[in-house]
Order: C-alpha cells, then structure tokens, then sequence
C-alpha cells in the first residue's frame, strides 16, 4: 500500500509537504503542488478516510434523511437515494441514510456528533416538525421537497403543482370534461406530506380553470383498493372520462379494474400518471405521464449541499418542471 512517505520521496519534498498540499492548511507554490498531485495520481495513492478528516475538519459524510413511514413507495425513495449517493461519490462524499421515523430527535442525534458534514431531508411535510432545528443548525442542509414556509431552507423539488395542472391541461386540451385525481394514500395527506398536497392543489386549479368537473380520491397502495377506487368512480360519476394516478403502485391494478369494469383505455377512459417513466412505459397500455426526475433532483441535492460547504451562495427555491410524455393511454374525445 502506498504511503505518504512513498509520496513524498516520488515528489522530492518532504512528508509534511504532502499533507499541506492535501489539507490546504498552508500555502505551497503551484509548482509544488503541481508535483505532488502528479505523484499521487502515478503511484494510486489514497488519503486515508480518517486522515482526510482530521486534516480538513470534517468528516466527508453527508446524511440523507427519509423516513420509511406508511404510505411512502419505497422505491421510487431508493432512485432518489441511488442518485444521492452516485453524486456525492463524484465529490469524495459517503451518504450516510437514516431511515427511522424519528423527527427532530434523530436529525439532532446526528447534528451533535462529527458524523456528517451536511444534511439532505426527504418526505418534507407542509408543516415539518423538523424545519425549525434545519433552520438553527451549524451544518448546512438541503430539503427535497417543499413545506408551506420556506423562508430560510434550501428546498429543490419537481414542481408538483404544475404537474398536476399539467396532467389537465393535456386532458382538457382533448376534450375531456370530467376528470378525477386517484392520489396517494390517505396517510400521505393526513400528513400533509408536500408534493402530494401540490398535485391536489395543480389539478383542481387546472380543472376549476378549464371548467370541468373534478373530484380526488385518495387510495391505498394495493390491487383491491384501486378496484374499489375503479368501483367508486363509475357508480357516483359516470360521466368521467379522464383519470389523473399520482400513485404508483396502483397504476396497473387501476387500469385493470376499469377494464375489467366494461372501460377501454384509452377508448372509453383516458389515463395519465406523475410516476417514473420506466413504470408508465411498461404498463400494458403505455401510459402517458409526467416523469419523476428522481436522478436530477437527488444529484441537484448534492450539488447545492456542495456548494454551501464551500461558502458560495445558492438559490433557496429549485423547483424542476414537469415535462409531460404523450404515450397510448390519452386519446381526444369525439
């Protein structure tokens, strides 16, 4: 293996050199430093973690919090969590996750030790029990997602509002007149979980606007409440023709159970989804939908928590729009 001794001799300075060029703790010429770096690169010389950290204060570890709770599809967490990690990685960061329900407590836990330079918090709640101790803590931190009261957080998110207008404005723009939103589960909203409230928010907006006639349904993440959902639906509006799904495992079994319930899609019903593209592609009728940009928005976390740790400004509001992919499961009305 490698050391710093080895290091020194290849670069013809001294051990101590080395660890300055590294640390950054006191000036060297370009030249020096120059002759270091290349000597690290052409023998494959690694830091030491710990090293690293004492020289530099800190600990090259960022957290990201999410919660597992009810109601969450785990996952579409995990591709948040995957892009997380991968960008941290591109800047000599190792994600630290911490998965319980343990609100303020837990996020203090981790802020009162040396474990984590900065903090990414997910499942943001309007009204986060967690956002004044985010507000007051020495540690830098990123929200993906947005609560009511911003004001003093860094928060990046897709724009779940204008998704939800987005998703009826294409249904209006086809003619449809009567619409539903099949939501997350009802946990999600006795939360009042952030970017599930949005959606409700854009898709009555949207259908208030265009004048249609519009109802919500929140519905649990299994088969047999979409058929319930499906049931529901064509008893008390039979009129509907146009379907909103902000629910991921519960786009197939829907589309299923209105089939099954005498509705073609898209002939008689059309369908549209806020989900992951891979899932709406493969559906058995491609579905149309808005992509949940899980590897932007995770890497745009990271990057904003790098920033911040080097002390440059950032925007305190990143909201990504949706973008709205036309697939088989939309067709106009006569």
């Amino acid at each position: 293996m490698v050391k710093i001794t080895d290091v020194a001799r290849h670069a013809g300075v001294s051990p101590s050199t080395v660890s300055y060029a590294l640390s950054g703790k006191r000036p060297i010429s370009e030249e020096t430093r120059q002759r270091v770096e290349d000597s690290i690169r052409e023998l494959g010389y690694r830091p030491h973690a710990g090293a690293r950290a004492l020289a530099s204060s800190r600990s090259n570890v960022l957290a990201l919090v999410v919660p597992l709770r009810a109601g969450i599809h785990v996952p579409v967490v995990m591709q948040f969590a995957v892009s997380v990690v991968t960008a941290a990685r591109r800047h000599d960061h190792d994600v630290l996750l911490l998965t319980q329900e343990e609100g303020e407590e837990g996020l203090r836990r981790v802020a009162d030790t040396a474990l984590v330079d900065a903090l990414i918090v997910m499942d943001v709640q309007l009204h986060d029990a967690r956002l004044p101790l985010l507000r007051a803590l020495d540690r830098p931190s990123v929200l993906i997602g947005f609560p009511a009261e911003a004001a003093g957080l860094t928060c990046i998110d897709l724009d779940f509002k204008a998704a939800g207008e987005l998703c009826v404005e294409h249904l209006a723009g086809l003619g449809h007149r009567v619409v539903a939103l099949v939501g997350s589960p009802p946990e999600v909203y006795v939360r009042e979980t952030g970017f599930a409230q949005r959606v409700v928010r854009g898709f009555t907006a949207a259908a208030d606007r265009n004048g249609l006639s519009s109802s919500v349904h929140p519905c649990e993440a299994d088969p047999a409440a979409a058929r319930q959902v499906a049931e529901r639906l064509l008893r008390e509006r039979p009129a509907l023709t146009g379907v909103v799904v902000h629910n991921e495992p519960v786009l197939e079994p829907l589309i299923d159970a209105f089939e099954a319930l005498g509705l073609r899609v898209p002939g008689d019903l059309s369908v549209t989804a806020i989900c992951p593209d891979e899932l709406a592609g493969r559906v058995r009728v491609p579905v149309t939908s808005i992509a949940i940009p899980a590897a932007e928005v995770g890497a745009g976390s990271v990057e904003l928590l790098v920033k911040k740790l080097g002390g440059a400004p950032v925007p305190q509001a990143t909201l990504l729009p949706p973008r709205l992919t036309v697939r088989a499961s939309t067709r106009s009305r006569p």
